[in-house]
């Protein structure tokens, strides 16, 4: 038996007819949105085939939008046709995904939704993200290999190397803050050029790997004046130069 009462049904009955033949109407008074006119008819021109699709974006744009609206009030009308019909079979009201009655008052509102709110379609966020994604997250994609301790030249890698020869950013627009050298906007501009660890750049070996030689440059005093090492550690110096 259903839950709703004549009285209900009859003034629900009368809520679809009454959306039915408005968007009838609409439909009507609107031509179908001019769907049947062609792109060429909207545009005035003879063809467009020797047009570039940029001088014809704005009827491009209107067309897209007449299919859209068009989509929307069909998909409208088979929903209101659908409870119609329930109702001649005696199962309206009753939701789809659960089987429980609908409440009148929602019902009231929307009297073509088929389920309740806790099972409304709208309601749930989708589980698919866009397949590009993948290869924009985290930066760079999957050519990204920092986060796997992978020391060879990745994505990033490349990156840096285009980025050097300059990009339309300017420090006032960089992810950083207190940027104020266009050297400094590069990603890890920090990290030393051609070598990973510091020491690398003053340490060097015969072809055999066993002679070990400190080259005492820029580097090596940096590094040693930063801390970093011991020139009591150094074979081939007695005291700091």
């Amino acid at each position: 038996m259903n839950h709703l009462s004549s009285e209900q049904l009859a003034h629900l009955r009368g809520l679809l007819i009454r959306q039915r033949d408005d968007i009838r109407h609409r439909l009507k008074e609107n031509e179908d949105h001019g769907l049947e006119d062609s792109m060429r008819d909207m545009s005035g021109e003879l063809t467009e085939i020797d047009n570039h699709p940029g001088d014809v974006a704005t009827d491009l744009y209107h067309r897209s939008m007449d299919i859209s609206l068009q989509e929307l009030e069909e998909l409208e009308l088979k929903d209101i046709d659908d409870a119609l019909e329930a109702m001649d079979k005696g199962t309206y009201g009753i939701c789809a995904a659960s089987g429980q009655p609908i409440p009148y008052e929602r019902l009231a509102a929307l009297p073509a939704t088929r389920y309740s709110k806790e099972y409304s379609p709208r309601q749930e966020k989708p589980h698919t993200r866009p397949v590009e994604e993948e290869f924009l997250t985290p930066p760079f994609g999957r050519s990204s290999l920092d986060e796997h301790e992978y020391n060879g030249f990745d994505g990033e890698d490349a990156w840096q190397i285009v980025e050097s020869f300059g990009t339309s950013n300017t420090p006032a627009m960089a992810e950083g803050n207190n940027i104020d050298s266009y050297n400094d906007m590069e990603i890890e501009a920090d990290d030393p050029d051609g070598f990973v660890e510091p020491w690398e750049n003053f340490i060097a070996t015969d072809i055999t790997g066993n002679h070990v030689t400190v080259v005492k440059g820029h580097q090596y005093q940096s590094y040693m004046d930063s801390g970093e090492g011991d020139y009591l550690l150094d074979p081939y110096a007695n005291e700091k130069e």
